[in-house]
């Protein structure tokens, strides 16, 4: 079963980082659709800091290049170490973080 309902546009809006919401306007109430006078959207400071810090990971490059210059250098040569202890140290800790994250962080 399904119910049509009034007064709502089904076309996508075109909102994304940088671009403002554009409020459809009701001609009856002079209100923007949503929520009458005052209405609007609060953003929090955490939310705030989220989306500076989601813009700061999509900034930085997804490959350090000096770096894998460093290790294409190191295998060249032969000089690259392989330490089997930090490999299964680190391997060990994201063991536990994924654990716990199974166990709903606890």
């Amino acid at each position: 079963m399904s119910s049509k309902i009034e007064g709502v546009d089904a076309r996508p809006s075109p909102v994304g980082p940088g671009r403002p919401v554009n409020r459809s306007h009701d001609s009856t109430t002079g209100d923007a659709r949503g929520g009458g006078a005052g209405s609007g959207v609060n953003i929090t400071d955490s939310a705030r800091r989220l989306a500076a810090l989601e813009q700061a990971v999509r900034d930085m490059p997804a490959v350090d290049d000096a770096r894998v210059a460093e290790v294409h250098r190191a295998l060249a040569d032969g000089s690259y170490e392989v330490h089997a202890e930090r490999i299964a140290s680190k391997l060990m800790d994201l063991e536990q973080l994924l654990a716990h994250g199974r166990r709903g962080g606890k």
